[in-house]
């Protein structure tokens, strides 16, 4: 029977799949559109191993705080493209799964893939729902990175940047904007560590080696390169420490005289970004259009 645009349009809306896989259902499944979401659901669900191979570096970082601020979660779920960041399948799913983690006391993404997701059909887990979303949606989709925080002294805070960067923060004294300030900063100028203290002993060894040979290079004496490093090591704990670097809002300021200032403490943060360590595959569209042009 012929399959009309109207009926492939349907199919889409309620698929997310492409428009040649939907109009090659219909045809198969005889213009029956329930019968078509089956098989397609079936299909679907059997490739959507083959697509978690595929590189996913776009998606959202979700955050979820507990009312009180002891508690809280920060995830990042990825996806292959920006446009299926933006998607409302997505976007529900990474909501339900940030929920899921605040409420179980899962560590990391291999135990909250088993979890009941929050919202979820029929008790269905994470690892259920995004299999069935990577069906319906077509794109690898990764739960890739868990945070928790517990055994809170202070208070959590946090800020998004749009949907990509995201920070949390645990604040002992000061207030919801200092929090909120503050987890505002480390987005922006994203801190290795919180004090000189916390950097990592081969961090420093690795930087001071760096110093040395630019020191040597300047054919200066023994004692005066010495006197050099200690300065560029200060400089430099300045830049990568939380508490060294000038305050985004009043860089006449650093942020540790502004805790100062407040009387509060910064206990501890993540920052994280979606996509950090994953390298991206470029793509060359053209060849791509020219590729699909040819298969059909």
């Amino acid at each position: 029977m012929a399959i009309s645009a109207a009926l492939v349009k349907e199919l889409r809306e309620r698929t997310g799949a492409g428009m040649m896989e939907c109009k090659k259902a219909l045809v198969e499944s005889n213009g029956d559109i329930e019968a078509a979401i089956e098989a397609m659901r079936k299909s679907g669900l059997a490739k959507a191993a083959k697509k978690s191979g595929r590189t996913a570096a776009e998606g959202v970082v979700v955050i979820a705080l507990a009312e009180d601020g002891k508690r809280g979660v920060m995830l990042e779920v990825n996806c292959e493209t920006d446009f299926v960041a933006k998607d409302s399948n997505f976007t529900a799913f990474t909501q339900a799964a940030g929920a899921t983690a605040l409420a179980c006391e899962s560590a990391d993404v291999e135990s909250l893939a088993e979890q009941p997701l929050v919202g979820g059909e029929d008790g269905s887990s994470v690892e259920t729902a995004r299999a069935a979303l990577v069906a319906k949606i077509g794109e690898n989709i990764q739960v890739r990175r868990l945070v928790r925080f517990d055994g809170v002294e202070g208070v959590l805070h946090s800020y998004s940047h749009g949907v990509r960067i995201g920070v949390v923060i645990e604040l002992v004294g000061g207030d919801e904007a200092l929090g909120r300030d503050l987890a505002m900063h480390i987005a922006a100028s994203n801190p290795l560590c919180v004090s000189a203290d916390q950097v990592p002993a081969e961090t420093l060894d690795k930087e001071r080696e760096i110093f040395r040979a630019q020191a040597l290079e300047s054919g200066k004496p023994e004692a005066i390169v010495d006197k050099m490093i200690e300065g560029r090591m200060r400089k430099y704990l300045e830049e990568v420490t939380l508490l060294g670097q000038p305050f985004v809002k009043n860089p006449d300021q650093t942020v540790a005289a502004l805790l100062k200032e407040q009387g509060a403490e910064v206990r501890r943060f993540t920052r994280l970004e979606v996509g950090e360590g994953i390298e991206k595959k470029v793509e060359n569209f053209a060849e791509e259009v020219m590729a699909q042009v040819r298969a059909v």
